[in-house]
Order: structure tokens, then sequence, then C-alpha cells
């Protein structure tokens, strides 16, 4: 698409926690219709139950339908996934609701990569109950990876304010992060990560941070050798292809001295290393954003809260930001495509910069 409202498609996610009150709420606001056109994929009477645990959910006007192709502009439209009533019990863990997430994901899925939607925003899962299910995946990223051709590169994106941190290692238990960093592995996701600041984020010439793997990045190969056998010669060879990359840098003080806000890009070698100082920058209304993927799918930065899940009281910030972020992207993705298919383009581009 290139011109009219943006088909959001969206995942419900697990029914028992804050999924669908988070994405409710968000759409509650008329202003997130006028250049959106949402469509859930869910069942009427889940929604009709969620809708009723929060102030005005249940004025709230819904448009149901049969198929996304039947969605109205400026209405919030939810696509019947499913016709019997779930087992829905607010706040706990269970496998019983876990098939009407996998259910839900599959449908949007599939209408995204049809161009029935245009992009994907998932509302969060519970992976054990999604595993006990049969789900045979750790999470939506590994999914959508899969059902892209199984052997497509995709990288987790945390963006927020200022500040973009992917990572080496995904779900993996961190016993086993260090076997898993390789040189090529690295090298794998920061060239991905490169691509994607500049077709989804439109940065020219991106400036990328690597991180180390041990404390103080290793100290010279004192605290382990992986930060000067595999991360170090990835950072060297980043540069002899023209990707600007700088590091190892030991985390803490990276993030603790502010140096973050000097790059367009960090590539974290695991899961919290990455995380646990985004979201304690960004938490509220950061966005997980899986780069690498032929589409676009965006999801909130936290969790089912199960403990806060039937209470009205969930903040849907992180939601609504997943889902102007990946309304950006797509935008930036076709600029991206109309420039790269113009060969003059990059050159009035430059010329442009050097004026400047």
């Amino acid at each position: 698409m290139s011109e009219g409202p943006v088909r959001v498609g969206i995942s419900c996610g697990d029914l028992n926690g804050i999924s669908l009150e988070v994405v409710l709420k968000t759409f509650e606001d008329q202003r997130m219709l006028q250049d959106i056109t949402p469509v859930l994929y869910c069942g009427a009477r889940a929604v009709n139950l969620c809708r009723k645990t929060f102030p005005g959910g249940e004025q709230m006007q819904i448009n149901g339908v049969g198929r996304a192709e039947d969605a109205i502009h400026k209405k919030f439209n939810v696509v019947h996934a499913w016709d019997e009533e779930a087992p829905i019990e607010p706040g706990a863990a269970s496998a019983k609701v876990a098939p009407y997430a996998i259910k839900s994901l599959e449908a949007a899925a599939h209408d995204l990569a049809t161009g029935k939607v245009d992009v994907l925003v998932t509302a969060p899962i519970d992976k054990h109950s999604m595993e006990q299910a049969g789900f045979a995946f750790p999470g939506h990223t590994e999914y959508l990876a899969h059902m892209a051709g199984g052997d497509a590169e995709v990288l987790m994106l945390l963006v927020g304010e200022g500040l973009r941190v992917g990572t080496v290692t995904g779900h993996i238990p961190l016993k086993d992060v260090a076997q898993a960093i390789t040189t090529e592995r690295i090298l794998a996701k920061a060239r991905l990560l490169h691509q994607s600041l500049g077709r989804d984020f439109g940065i020219d010439g991106p400036k990328i941070a690597i991180l180390g793997l041990n404390p103080h990045a290793g100290d010279g190969g004192t605290l382990g050798a992986e930060d000067k056998e595999r991360i170090l010669p990835a950072v060297r060879k980043l540069n002899d292809e023209g990707i600007t990359a700088l590091g190892p840098y030991p985390a803490d003080g990276f993030f603790g001295n502010g140096s973050y806000k000097h790059f367009d890009g960090v590539l974290a070698m695991y899961h919290d290393q990455g995380l646990i100082p985004f979201k304690a920058l960004n938490f509220g209304h950061g966005v997980n954003y899986t780069a690498g993927l032929p589409v676009v799918r965006t999801s909130p930065d936290h969790g089912t809260a199960l403990d806060i899940a039937g209470k009205g009281i969930a903040d849907e910030g992180s939601f609504r930001h997943a889902v102007w972020l990946a309304c950006d992207i797509l935008r930036k993705r076709e600029a991206w495509k109309a420039m790269t298919a113009n060969p003059l383009q990059p050159q009035k581009r430059d010329k442009e910069k050097k004026e400047r």
C-alpha cells in the first residue's frame, strides 16, 4: 500500500492477561482511527468481556467482520477468529486459553503474508502456556522467522526514545549464551541492524555500538576470551565492509555514562544485557520490533502482566507506540524502495547533505 489508511492486523495475545485491555484502550481513542484501520483477530465474547473491565469500554463501538477484507476505516474491526466461548480466567497462567492466542496469531500472520493487512502488531503471550498448548516456538520472533522461510535472519530490536537495542542471541538460557556468540553470528546481526537502521528508520550512515560479553569487555582476556577473540574481529570486519561499528564496550559503563546517546543502534550480546537498560530507560513507551522480516511486525515492550489482569488499570502506552512505529516503518520502507528504485535519488540526497 502507498496511500490511504494503514491496515493494522492485531493478534489478541493471552486472554488471561492485559493483552486485550491494552488493545481496546488504544483504539478507544477515536484519534487513533484517523489514519489507521485496526483489524483484531479474536472472539466476540472475549472482546465483550474485556470491554466491561475498564471505564468507557462498554461504549466502544465494535465492527464484527468475517474477514479482513471487510474491515471498515474509522471503525474498530474484529475478525471472528473463533466462535466458541474461550475459558477466560483473568490473572491465571493457563494452557487452556493458549490455543486461542495461537489461532489469532496464525490468522493475523496469514493475512499479513497475503497482503490483507499492511502491518502486524502482536499483543503479549504467555510463553510457557503457549508451549504447553503445543506452540513450537520460543516467541513471536521465532514464529514469524519460520513463517518467512525458516532460515530467515531476523533481529529482535527494542525501540524507544533515542535508543534502538538489538540482541545477538534471543530467547535462550543464559548458560548457552557464550557458546552461541560467534564472530559470524555477530556479523550477521550487525549487518541486519545496519540495514534496518537505513531501510526502516531512514538513517544515513548509521553508527553502531557493539557491547562486550564479559564484565569490563573481558579486561584484555583476563575475564574471558570471547570479547578479544570473537567480538573484536567482528567489529574490525564490519568497518572493513564500510559499516561504522565501535566496541566492544563494557555494558554497565556504556549505559551508565550515557554513551548510548551517541549511537544510532546498539548490539547487545544477550537478552537481558540489552533489555534491562532499555526498559529502565523506556518502559511504558518502548516497542519490540522484528527487523529482517519482509513484513512489518511490532509489539509492546511488556508481558501479560497477570497480576493486574481484569482490573482495568493496565497502561496502553507501549501498545499505542507499537502501532505508531509499525505505521512509521511501513512508510519509511516505501520511501526507501522509491529511493533505491531511482538511481539518481541517492546522488541528489548526498548533494543536499553536502550543501547543508
